[in-house]
C-alpha cells in the first residue's frame, strides 16, 4: 500500500467551505424551524400543523 499518493497540506492551505456550507445549511434550517414553530405555538394559529382549526 506504498505506492498510493499522498499530499499533506498544511494550515494556510486548508479552505473547509464544504464544511462551512453545511453549517451554514444546517443553521438555516434551524431558523425556518424556529419560525415555524413560533407561528404554531404563539401567534395565534396562522400556519397549523394538521389541517385547518375551526
Amino acid at each position: 500500500m506504498s505506492s498510493e499518493l499522498e499530499r499533506e497540506i498544511g494550515h494556510d492551505e486548508f479552505d473547509p467551505v464544504g464544511t462551512l456550507g453545511l453549517i451554514t445549511i444546517y443553521f438555516l434550517i434551524l431558523v425556518v424551524l424556529w419560525i415555524f414553530m413560533y407561528f404554531v405555538e404563539f401567534a395565534g394559529g396562522d400556519l397549523t400543523v394538521v389541517g385547518v382549526v375551526v
